[in-house]
């Protein structure tokens, strides 16, 4: 059967299984500890694919997506194929440990791509410990096209045999597209997939569009669009591009985001020149107010296990980040440096807030505990604004405009890791997808 690609995920979960006659150790001897301070990157050896039928240049491609994918986490580091000693010519065969172990290469990923007598393609991958010679890790998946999520799923599963922790490349990001001059940008929502490529339009530019946000359950996406009447906020459908209105509110509405079992969407609406925290029931459209301030109360963000509501208010005088229960009632400030606090967002961990903060003339990013305590400037510069988590809360994206437009950055939680994620034009407030399925 012929794989459709925007079911590879759901398809290869099924089709994958461990290698038959390979037993992989209980544990593993190469791990990488990624929770203390300073992590040393992981040497890691990934030679080319083996195409065996298959096109040669896709093999490549292959093991150079997965390559990237591991280097880009900052947790990994590696090796120059030109260091390599052995040449992998056989897949079944165990490989020469000890040409490894001399450019000091602690983990080997080994792979080939088949071409089946159906058209499709068989990938497989072995994972090795090195300096245990031992094997690690063996799967296989099956695809007829979309053979880069087959490589986002091997990084995955490559991180987390090695870290203990859940991957984040096989994932996308949806965000604000901005084309046209300054004063008359035309705003429309991209998708395109977490290392930035494969960027595509889900909506027209018809409209001004703003804030998406990933439901933590579906592929699904809450944006404002500002058209003729007041700013609505609609529910998308990414897979069948089928978009509904969530509520027809009056006057502002601001920054919806879905609770954790996407049954709900906060959102904060605009009465009076106030604005307040209200959610949102999916199901029976019944609408809530949460908070009644007489202050500027936005951008609502739930605490994984639902029970918290961080949000953002000017209720003390100027904007700071507060914590309520989710069903409203008294809100505790935890924001308390010097600066103004926006747009905060609690980490699928539990463990941390991200936050932008202005002082001083600059925009930064930085994480904060939810008791208000640890707080950690990521980076700092002109415009940084709007971060978000990657699932497994290890990883931020936002975006920074230093004059000339818009681009996106990621950054671990370490702040030790900034990379610029490539889109095709200016791009803004990215908004990070759960793991496929």
């Amino acid at each position: 059967m012929i794989l459709h690609p925007l079911r590879l995920l759901r398809a290869a979960a099924l089709a994958c299984f461990a290698l038959a006659g390979i037993a992989a150790p209980a544990h593993a001897q190469v791990s990488i500890d990624i929770n203390q301070g300073n992590v040393q990157p992981l040497p890691i050896a990934i030679p080319d694919f083996l195409a065996n039928g298959s096109d040669p240049q896709l093999a490549r491609d292959m093991a150079g997506v997965i390559t990237a994918d591991l280097q880009r986490s900052g947790l990994f580091a590696p090796i120059d194929q030109r260091a390599f000693i052995e040449k992998i010519s056989n897949f079944d065969a165990s490989p020469r440990f000890g040409d490894w172990r001399i450019i000091n290469a602690q983990a080997l990923v080994t792979g080939q791509m088949v071409r089946q007598g159906d058209g499709r393609i068989r990938t497989e991958f072995r994972l090795w410990d090195v300096f245990g010679g031992s094997q690690l890790e063996g799967q296989q998946f099956f695809t007829d096209k979309n053979w880069r999520r087959v490589a986002h799923l091997i990084a995955d599963m490559i991180y987390e045999k090695l870290t203990g922790e859940k991957g984040y490349f096989d994932t996308r990001v949806v965000y604000v597209d901005e084309s046209g001059p300054k004063n008359k940008r035309v705003k429309r929502l991209a998708i395109m997939d977490q290392d930035g490529y494969g960027s595509r339009f889900i909506t027209s530019g018809s409209e001004l569009v703003l804030t998406p946000r990933f439901s933590p359950t579906s592929q699904e996406i809450t944006y404002m669009s500002f058209g003729n009447a007041d700013p609505r906020v609609y529910l998308l459908n990414i897979e069948t591009g089928q978009r509904e209105q969530v509520g027809n509110f009056p006057g502002m509405t601001f920054a919806p985001r879905f609770s954790p079992d996407g049954q709900k969407v906060a959102l904060s609406l605009e009465q009076n020149g106030n604005s307040a925290i209200y959610v949102m029931d999916l199901r029976s459209r019944a609408t809530t107010k949460l908070t009644d301030s007489g202050a500027i109360d936005t951008s609502p963000s739930y605490s994984p296990d639902g029970q918290k509501i961080v949000f953002e208010s000017d209720r003390g005088g100027n904007q700071q980040i507060y914590v309520m229960p989710s069903s409203g009632g008294g809100a505790q400030r935890i924001s308390f440096g010097e600066g103004r606090y926006s747009t905060p967002v609690w980490s699928p961990r539990g463990d941390l807030i991200a936050f932008t903060k202005q002082s001083g003339g600059k925009f930064a990013i930085g994480v904060m505990r939810p008791d208000g305590t640890g707080e950690r400037i990521l980076t700092e510069g002109f415009h940084n604004e709007g971060p978000t988590w990657a699932p497994n809360g290890r990883v931020l994206m936002f975006f920074r405009d230093t004059g000339g437009g818009p681009k996106i950055y990621s950054i671990d939680v370490t702040g030790r890791n900034e990379q610029r994620v490539p889109t095709p034009g200016f791009a803004s407030d990215p908004a990070w997808s759960p793991l496929l399925n």
